[in-house]
């Protein structure tokens, strides 16, 4: 699973009918314990599944386990964001 910050919103008006009814955000991972600097910052768009918003720290799933989170497995989506959340901890050493 990914942590990510959710950036902004993505609307298409043309898309395959099975994504119909879902929300889309661009997400940008979060690197903990590495220099910033040397980390790729790929954003990614992701299915919402829960009810998140822009500025919300995100868990997201890929891969076949993100279409497992969706009600209809049939949906061909490979990033889902499955969780909110509150509060992260990390120990440096």
């Amino acid at each position: 699973m990914i942590v990510g910050q959710v950036m902004g919103s993505l609307w298409a008006t043309r898309k395959d009918n099975k994504l119909n009814g879902l929300t889309f955000l661009v997400v940008k991972p979060i690197s903990y314990g590495h220099d910033e600097a040397s980390t790729p910052c790929d954003y990614f768009v992701a299915a919402d599944n829960a009810g998140a918003g822009i500025g919300d720290t995100v868990l997201v799933t890929r891969g076949s386990a993100a279409r497992t989170s969706i009600a209809n497995p049939d949906v061909p989506v490979d990033a889902v964001i499955v969780g909110i959340v509150d509060s992260i901890e990390v120990s440096h050493e």
